[in-house]
């Protein structure tokens, strides 16, 4: 019995002072990088079934580009981990946008409805990693240039340009978002 009550006491005055070492905020901030490490494999087939039947569509389309918007002299791996967040927080932005688009093409709005609600939930989580761990964070002059062109591509080309590039790239953006979330190189 005298064992027993050793144990709790022992177990609880462990637990504080570990709570006290580990914040559970702190841990919770970690973790919505973390979780992104590894992708679902069902999300990764959704994905690419929506991609597939995407590529389809396209080719019965017209849909031409002079914006090689994914196309950088730079990789994922240079940016400081905040910067490769926000890298890809814009670059799922325009995905979800993309994706929230009405569609024309029949079968399609079913099929893209598990990405866009799993790309959103990633959009979501990365905003809060930004909002609490950098919130004041300013991007590298790498970054800040990839964001302008961004933001000068969604002015001047088509919509339907914008789609083409944001889905037929979603593979490279979520493995910028695996580069970011294992923060060190990639």
């Amino acid at each position: 019995m005298l064992h027993l009550g050793f144990t709790l006491l022992l177990a609880l005055v462990l637990g504080d002072s570990l709570g006290a070492a580990f914040p559970p905020d702190a841990l919770k901030k970690s973790f919505i990088l973390s979780k992104y490490q590894f992708l679902a494999p069902q999300e990764l087939k959704a994905v690419q079934k929506m991609k597939a039947q995407f590529e389809d569509i396209m080719l019965l389309s017209d849909r031409k580009c002079t914006t090689r918007l994914f196309y950088r002299k730079w990789n994922t791996a240079e940016l400081s981990v905040a910067d490769r967040v926000m890298l890809v927080e814009a670059e799922l932005e325009l995905a979800t946008a993309m994706l929230g688009l009405p569609d024309a093409a029949p079968g399609f709005a079913e099929t893209r409805q598990r990405p866009l609600a799993f790309l959103t939930q990633i959009r979501e989580d990365l905003r809060g990693w930004m909002a609490t761990e950098v919130p004041s964070h300013q991007p590298s002059g790498k970054l800040r240039h990839w964001l302008q062109k961004l933001q000068t591509a969604k002015k001047t080309e088509t919509i339907g340009c914008l789609e083409a590039s944001a889905i037929l790239h979603l593979f490279q953006v979520l493995n910028d978002l695996q580069c970011a979330a294992l923060q060190e190189q990639c």
